[in-house]
């Protein structure tokens, strides 16, 4: 008998047990689930779920956004820094700053360098300008075939060296080395860039081609010099607050928009425990200087967006809640909590939200330009170093044969 009872609470507690695991496995895969990552925005069944690179053609009217930096300004693999394209039914592509680790995930859209050309920087912070030479120097050496074009704010009248002229300028001289001994070997146009500075102060209209218009305004970040962006094009409206605290400019200039990116930063519990802060410095980075979730939620509902983002925090299982619920407190309209490579499609019916399934072993792209030959003053090896070659007349002519490339060896082959 008493073999009996133990058979029939062995049992029993095997079915509360698997009660327990699907009431878990439930919560986890549909409670737990974050909300809005990517919602149900179509009703067409064929809809696709993911979006594959340079498999859709965009509308007439249509834009993409896609995101290539979400995290925060620590740099992790699963996250780079801030990073936002922007792609119009035009053909026209523009990148909204360039944090860094951001141009590994530009490459895995395998879209051609002389493609995505035009950058707008909100300030000068290596989370949002750090991928600078990955960009410049890296889209030189990966077919770039003309110079890329960057915008960004201009520095205080007694701080000139914090505008991006200086940054570009400087980022240039140190990289001379690099540079000079890409010169003659790559066309030296692609080599060069055009920076565009614009008053940091005010209002400015700072692109305006191709019937697209890109406006800037000051935002509250740190000390003067950061703005804001808004692009838009046809009926289409994008905003971008790159870094700011809630501010007037914000509010006045982001309204009517499809979208608005909101820097929303982890929370103060969430830097003192996951990152170590003192409590005293983690409110003030939080809170102060930048947009806590709250602040950030109450923006978004007093712009009211077709669709709100929420950037600049690191998005993981044990932090989602505290930021989504946090941004609940103020803000109940359509919202999604940025990762790294998800695609907004906004047209006038709906903005589909997804993931973008991409290979990460990819090839620069060919640029649609053709290939420009080498140009530019070419720097040899000196003497000294060429005769510290070693003898390899015989395996590099045969290579050079088998490469299909043999009348190339001859004038190639340096000379002792």
């Amino acid at each position: 008998m008493m073999q009996g009872i133990q058979k029939t609470i062995v049992i029993a507690g095997a079915l509360v047990l698997a009660v327990a695991a699907y009431a878990y496995g439930w919560h986890r895969g549909n409670a737990g689930k974050q909300p809005d990552l990517v919602p149900a925005a179509t009703a067409k069944e064929e809809a696709r779920k993911t979006y594959y690179p340079n498999t859709e053609k965009l509308g007439k009217n249509e834009m993409r956004v896609i995101s290539l930096g979400t995290g925060m300004p620590n740099q992790r693999k699963s996250q780079a820094s801030a990073c936002w394209l922007v792609e119009l039914g035009n053909g026209d592509k523009f990148i909204f700053d360039l944090g860094t680790g951001s141009v590994a995930n530009l490459s895995v859209l395998e879209i051609p360098y002389d493609l995505v050309n035009k950058v707008f920087v909100g300030h000068l912070h290596s989370d949002h300008i750090g991928d600078f030479a990955a960009w410049h120097i890296g889209g030189w050496v990966g077919g770039r075939q003309k110079a890329p074009r960057i915008w960004g704010p201009d520095g205080p009248a007694d701080h000139p060296n914090w505008g991006t002229k200086y940054f570009v300028e400087h980022q240039i001289k140190s990289y001379a080395w690099d540079i000079d001994g890409r010169s003659g070997r790559l066309p030296a146009v692609a080599g060069q860039i055009e920076v565009n500075e614009f008053p940091h102060d005010e209002l400015s209209v700072v692109y305006n081609e191709n019937g697209v218009k890109i406006s800037a305004w000051p935002a509250v970040h740190i000390m003067a010099g950061p703005v804001s962006f808004s692009l838009e094009w046809k009926n289409r409206k994008f905003v971008f607050s790159s870094d700011t605290f809630p501010n007037q400019w914000f509010i006045e200039h982001a309204k009517n928009a499809d979208i608005v990116i909101h820097e929303t930063f982890g929370t103060i519990r969430q830097n003192i425990d996951l990152q170590g802060w003192d409590r005293a410095n983690s409110a003030l980075v939080s809170a102060r200087v930048h947009t806590p979730p709250a602040a950030a939620g109450k923006v978004f509902s007093m712009v009211e967006p077709r669709m709100a983002v929420a950037y600049h925090f690191f998005n993981d299982e044990n932090t989602w809640e505290d930021m989504y619920n946090e941004i609940r407190s103020t803000y109940d309209g359509p919202l999604t909590l940025a990762k790294d490579l998800l695609v907004w499609n906004v047209t006038d019916d709906e903005i589909r939200v997804r993931e973008v399934v991409a290979q990460e072993a990819v090839w620069p792209a060919k640029s649609p330009y053709g290939t420009v030959p080498p140009t530019g003053e070419r720097e040899e090896l000196p003497p000294w170093l060429v005769d510290g070659i070693l003898p390899m007349e015989d395996v590099m002519e045969a290579y050079y044969e088998r490469q299909g490339v043999g009348d190339l060896y001859e004038e190639q082959v340096p000379r002792k």
